[in-house]
């Protein structure tokens, strides 16, 4: 789901009207959301906004990319780079690379799945998260891979779809990164949560920051069937 990622800690709040369920529970519900929208997901387009920022040793630079991403159940996502400005290093070595993990990591979805199967959960409490009941979740990675991580998840109370992630990388990508600080958030749109941002900050050993952030634009979503026919 993420290409690297990273978090500071938000305590969760008491006050809420999530319901008051087990861990156990939450997790089979999660199970069932992700396999109901499975189903129902088929196919989808949108236009994604990527945007890097690096500022060290006095200078700032900026490269920019739109990317168009279509999935299909079928056959999986698909991406077409619209277009590159700013620093070439940038898109060549930040946004191309984000999109081309992203690419690797959508062939095996079972690699990266937020499931018992790649993470350890704990439930430590309960938010109000953009005015909707949600349970917040520790989550730690069984294996160090680089895609997974680890951090707290969001888990809207009504839908059980996972609505925001505060994580690190489970692996640091490379030597020269000291630390990276992820945050990702997933909005609905019809009746599928799908990704709205995600924001990486990442600390260079050597000097100086960086900033990804990847704005997921507006979902076409088409339906399994065709729509009915107007009538009179």
């Amino acid at each position: 789901m993420l290409a690297s990622i990273a978090v500071t800690i938000i305590p969760a709040r008491a006050d809420t009207s999530a319901p008051a369920l087990t861990l156990s529970q939450i997790l089979d519900q999660m199970e069932r959301h992700n396999q109901h929208q499975a189903e129902g997901l088929k196919r989808y387009k949108a236009v994604r906004h990527y945007q890097a920022e690096y500022q060290g040793y006095g200078s700032d630079i900026v490269g920019k990319m739109e990317v168009e991403v279509k999935f299909d159940a079928s056959s999986g996502k698909s991406f077409q780079i619209l277009s590159r400005s700013g620093s070439k290093l940038l898109c060549d070595k930040v946004l191309k690379k984000a999109v081309d993990s992203e690419k690797e990591a959508s062939k095996n979805p079972a690699v990266t799945a937020l499931t018992p199967a790649n993470y350890k959960f704990e439930l430590i409490g309960s938010e109000i998260l953009n005015g909707r009941p949600s349970y917040v979740l520790k989550v730690d990675p069984l294996k160090k891979t680089k895609f997974l991580y680890q951090g707290q998840i969001w888990v809207d109370a009504t839908d059980f779809a996972v609505a925001k992630i505060e994580a690190a990388p489970a692996k640091n990508p490379s030597f020269w990164i000291s630390t990276t600080m992820i945050r990702y958030s997933n909005s609905k749109t019809g009746d599928f949560w799908l990704p709205h941002q995600t924001r990486s900050e990442t600390k260079v050993r050597v000097g100086g920051s960086a900033v990804l952030t990847i704005d997921y634009g507006t979902y076409n979503i088409n339906p399994d069937t065709p729509p009915e026919p107007a009538t009179d």
